[in-house]
């Protein structure tokens, strides 16, 4: 099975790929959203939750999302379509370092997908070129919250404290407006989620080439939470503006 299909598959029960309940998401749309006709990009929009969120939130919104993976995308318009909210979501399959669009938008989201720009400061800058005048962004990556293991830094990155992220925040020229970090409870659903909707998966199509691929993914991520990083990590999501 395909990593993006795996991914697709775990994020059954937690379509928002972070550590983030439903109340956060809509605490940080109200306060990322600054006009109800927001143009709204989202790079490595997976299948599509942050935007089809928005927009249910805010009917004059307009939305596009830019992803890799084809079966996210074919599902994210799936739900468009079922929400009523297709005409207003434009997704373009392509490498999101590669997007391009000469208007600009007034919020750029990136939330659990610093992977794809190399870690936060490419990320910053990634989203930073597609701001219109006066835009924002909500950015989300992980941080440790105390010293970490060398196996949990080999694992998801040396990304630093908090202190380290905010650093390369400032060093990018943005200003941060407003922050989440995600709860402990936040957390452990997120992993639980994950690790649980692929097993889930694997014993309801026991027929299936894919189901020991599934069990073992599930149990090794689950394995790794645990004993490896589960004591150290953070997540924090951050509404951010440009200085000038």
């Amino acid at each position: 099975m395909k990593r993006e299909l795996l991914s697709l598959i775990a994020h059954t029960d937690h379509p928002i790929a972070a550590p983030l309940t439903d109340e956060s998401v809509s605490s940080l749309l109200d306060r990322a959203v600054s006009r109800e006709d927001a143009r709204v990009l989202d790079l490595g929009c997976g299948s599509g939750e942050w935007l089809l969120r928005a927009l249910a939130r805010f009917p004059r919104l307009q939305a596009v999302g830019v992803d890799l993976s084809g079966p996210a995308l074919a599902e994210a318009r799936e739900r468009a379509e079922k929400l009523g909210v297709g005409d207003r979501l434009t997704l373009h399959e392509q490498d999101a370092d590669d997007f391009t669009d000469p208007d600009g938008f007034d919020l750029v989201l990136c939330v659990g997908a610093a992977h794809a720009f190399d870690g936060l400061p490419g990320t910053l800058a990634a989203t930073s070129r597609h701001l219109a005048p006066g835009g924002r962004l909500l950015v989300g990556d992980g941080y440790f919250e105390r010293e970490p293991t060398e196996e949990a830094k080999e694992m998801l990155g040396d990304s630093g404290d908090l202190k380290a992220v905010m650093r390369q925040v400032t060093d990018a020229g943005l200003v941060p407006v407003h922050a989440h970090l995600s709860t402990r409870h936040e957390l452990d659903a997120y992993e639980w989620a994950w690790t649980g909707s692929l097993a889930a998966w694997a014993l309801d199509h026991p027929e299936d080439p894919d189901r020991a691929q599934a069990l073992e993914v599930s149990a090794v991520h689950r394995d790794e939470w645990l004993n490896v990083y589960r004591d150290t990590w953070g997540f924090i999501t951050l509404v951010l503006r440009q200085l000038g």
